[in-house]
């Protein structure tokens, strides 16, 4: 199972394009907010199941704050983080993971990619398609794999200009 994991394209969908062009086929797509308006043409776009949650720039949107879903043999919390203060650290958001018994928690809002793996939860953040903030500032994204036993693997990838 090849899973896509973007976040933060803020209604510039040009890289999330390209990304899937490159990455195509996968399973699914996961969002992890900051879509601006853009949800629906997102989901048409994957060509896959899409999770799309909201993120601080999504006004008036639909879009639910959270969502748990169900990855192979995984249980992930999905959020765009700024309820968690992630800004700062991912303390709060690993202690939800905890409470609420998922194996990995994904989120955004940062534009900084990042892949922790601790012992019993996986923190993991995409980054941003549109507008990279970590040194270099090439945009990013994440592919999660599920291999033949169940096993997930992740990749921090960025899409070249």
């Amino acid at each position: 199972m090849k899973i896509l994991v973007v976040s933060d394209t803020h209604g510039r969908e040009r890289n999330l394009e390209r990304v899937l062009e490159k990455v195509a086929p996968v399973d699914a797509l996961i969002h992890l907010g900051d879509v601006e308006g853009h949800e629906d043409y997102i989901e048409c776009l994957a060509g896959c199941p899409a999770y799309i949650v909201s993120g601080n720039n999504d006004f008036f949107s639909d879009l639910p704050r959270e969502r748990e879903i169900q990855l192979g043999n995984y249980k992930a919390l999905l959020t765009h983080g700024h309820y968690y203060g992630v800004s700062m650290g991912t303390e709060r958001l690993e202690e939800e993971g905890r409470v609420r018994g998922v194996q990995i928690v994904m989120y955004g809002h940062t534009h900084r990619p990042l892949i922790e793996q601790l012992e019993d939860i996986t923190i993991l953040n995409p980054g941003s398609l549109s507008y990279p903030r970590q040194i270099g500032r090439e945009p990013s994204f994440l592919i999660m794999e599920i291999d033949r036993k169940g096993e997930a693997h992740y990749t921090i990838n960025y899409l070249k200009n």
